[in-house]
Order: structure tokens, then sequence, then C-alpha cells
């Protein structure tokens, strides 16, 4: 039986104690650099950290008593685990979650925190599946599906009638899509409401296997490829949630890792947001003009800030070397008193700032009075690093930029 809006009010009426009602909020940055007006659905801002709860608390909420009583089991890369996890506490329920060994520890942890049994198997989302299935034979417990049931569909399409409610003239909400489950929730609920709003779906390039579903007219199996955007990579989207795409989403498009890693980054950097590789993936396609629609409203779902700290530091570094507002450079210094102070002043008079200094072991072909030196520096905009590198060269420093 089909979802309607009417399930969908329902499911929040079961989670409105649970789930919080999070931001919605206007990007003036993104809008700028978009030229649409782009607001943020801050999904990341949820209990648990992602959207992933509203649905698993609303399929809890609808088991039988004896379903309760043999406990659930669900496979995740993350998300869904922390929201299983949560909801099954909440009721008193024992929860065992299948996640990939590749998962992130910070969503590990948490999964454990929240009080559910960890099984790390495979490297993306269909290898856990197998392995829960396994699982669920042998102990009998509840299976939650973290997409390809309607229950959890409606609990995510909550997120829709809250974007409706605080945006009425919403003219597109561009949505990620892993299994579908996000999209088909909010893409039903939205459509209800409005039938003339766009939905658009984000997938990783390296595995959009709801995109080439759409485009063949059957559900597709992709290889198993793990992206930068754990949370969405999916290699079959379910067979409920294809049908709902097939109905209501209107275009699917594709961003490449460097892409989501862009995002991230800005999301950081200019909104002060916390966003998953998956959270960035709406962000990343606006920003990467991926995204067409006739008008101006556009609201990019967050959906989800469950990310590893050490990640987000790899991506903040190496978003500013792509940038050019950090910058590597070895220089040949003359191994005497004085050189190396002089030449961090001149780099320091020039606005920029010193991050590393590293003298290289390597010999240098002008024997032992002179030495190669790895500088890192921070600087405003590449115009900047540009000037700073012209700068010491016109000074008579013999430098080269590496990688």
């Amino acid at each position: 039986m089909e979802l309607t809006l009417c399930e969908i009010k329902k499911a929040q009426e079961n989670i409105k104690e649970v789930a919080r009602r999070t931001p919605l909020f206007y990007s003036s940055t993104f809008t700028k650099e978009s030229g649409y007006n782009v607001y943020l659905k801050c999904e990341n801002k949820q209990k648990t950290g992602a959207f992933k709860i509203r649905g698993a608390y609303n399929k809890i909420a609808s088991l039988t008593e004896e379903e309760k009583k043999r406990g659930v089991i669900a496979s995740s890369a993350g998300n869904h685990a922390q929201g299983v996890a949560y909801a099954a506490t909440a009721f008193g329920i024992k929860s065992t979650i299948v996640m990939p060994e590749t998962a992130p520890q910070a969503k590990v942890q948490a999964t454990k925190g929240y009080g559910a049994q960890v099984i790390q198997h495979g490297e993306v989302y269909d290898e856990c599946y197998s392995k829960a299935l396994e699982v669920q034979k042998q102990t009998g417990a509840t299976f939650i599906h973290p997409f390809n049931d309607n229950e959890v569909i409606a609990g995510q399409g909550t997120i829709g009638i809250e974007i409706l409610e605080n945006l009425p003239d919403v003219d597109a909400i561009v949505v990620p899509i892993g299994g579908g489950g996000l999209i088909s929730g909010i893409a039903v609920a939205a459509k209800a409401i409005k039938p003339d709003i766009k939905i658009i779906g984000v997938q990783p390039s390296i595995i959009a296997s709801s995109k080439a579903s759409l485009e063949k007219g059957e559900i597709v199996t992709l290889p198993g490829v793990k992206s930068l955007a754990d949370g969405i990579s999916v290699k079959t989207p379910g067979n409920l949630t294809f049908e709902y795409m097939k109905k209501y989403v209107d275009d699917i498009v594709t961003v490449s890792e460097d892409e989501i890693a862009y995002g991230i980054f800005c999301l950081i950097e200019r909104c002060k947001l916390i966003a998953e590789g998956a959270g960035a993936a709406a962000i990343a396609a606006i920003l990467s003009n991926k995204v067409e629609v006739k008008d101006k409203n556009v609201v990019a779902l967050i959906s989800g800030g469950n990310i590893d700290i050490a990640s987000v530091s790899k991506i903040i570094d190496r978003e500013l070397i792509i940038l050019r507002r950090r910058i590597r450079f070895v220089v040949e210094l003359q191994d005497k008193v004085g050189q190396l102070g002089q030449l961090v002043t001149n780099v320091v008079s020039m606005g920029a700032n010193v991050v590393k200094v590293r003298q290289d072991n390597n010999w240098n072909e002008k024997g032992l009075d002179y030495a190669n030196v790895l500088f890192e520096i921070e600087v405003q905009t590449s115009e900047h690093a540009q000037k700073v590198i012209d700068t010491l060269r016109q000074k008579g420093y013999n430098l080269e930029i590496v990688g």
C-alpha cells in the first residue's frame, strides 16, 4: 500500500517528543555563489547527529509487543545505526547493529553508546545487510530496514512537512540519496502539500545506483565502492523506494569526491556547520552548478554531521592547498646564522603565516654549505600566494613549489 501524507502526519505525531524540529535558515553566502535563494535544513543538528532517528523511532513505535520482545537488528553505515540504537533503548528493547568495517569510529562508538551491540562486517551497506539477515535468522530479532520500509520512509517524510511549514514558497528541495528512503518520504510529503515543487536527488558519481536504476527503468546493482559520502554509498536502491522515486523525484544529479569534500569545507568555513559527506552532498551539487530549477527558493538538506574529526582535519588541509590558501615550497638557503630567520621575517612581513618549517635531510648538490628547507605557509587568497612567491624570488631566493 502506497504511503500518503496522512501516514507521514501520523509519524510526525509519533516522533514529536523525541525528534527535534531542526532549523531551516537562509544562507547569503551560498545564495551569492549559486544564484538561487539557498536555505539549509540542518538535520546534522538532530538527535544522534542525523535524520535517521525519525524513521527508526517511527518504525519501532509501530512494532507489536511480540516483535519488541524479540529485540531489533539493523544494518547501517552509521546514522541509521544510531537512530535504531537510540529508539530501541528508549523503548527498552535490545538492539544489534551490523556496520561496515570501514565505518567512521565516531559512528561506531556513538552507536555503542546508545546501547546497541555492534557487529562490523564488509565495506559497504549492502554487505552489512546480508550479514544482518544471517544474524536475524539465528536470533529471531525484528529487522529494521534503513530505507525500504513504509514506516521508516514516513518518519523521514516529516522533514518535508517541516520544510513546507517553515518555507511555504520553496521551489525545490535537494536531497542526498543512498537507498532512497529519505528522498521518498520527503517527496511524498512535499508533493502532496505543493504538487509543483521540484525534488532533486544527489548521489556520489562513483556509486550512483538510484540514478542508474531510474535511467534504465529497473533496479540496478552497482559494484560496491566507498565514497567520502559513506552514508549514501549504497549499491542497490530498495524496491519500495525505487517506485516512489520513479513517481515523485524530478531529477538525480551526481557529485564527485572533490565536490563533496569542497561542500564539507564550505559548510564549515562559511556556515560554521559540521557535515559528513552525505550531509554535504546537496550543497555540493548546488555549488558545482548541477542543480537546475526555474524558480529561486532552494532548500539543501544537510542530512547528517557524524564525521570523524580526523577526516575533517584532512579535508580542511587538502582544500586549503587546492584553493592555494596554504602553499608548500622548498627553498635553498646558505647554512649560515640568520638566513632562516631572515626568510621567515620576509614571509611574515607580507601577511602570510608560517605553519611549518623543516630542513630537508637530502644532500644539496652545492655541498654542506647549503640546505634545502621545506616551508608551509597560509595566505589569504591564491593571488596573495602568488604575490608572496614572486616577491621571494625577486629577493633572490631559489624556491620550488611542492604538492
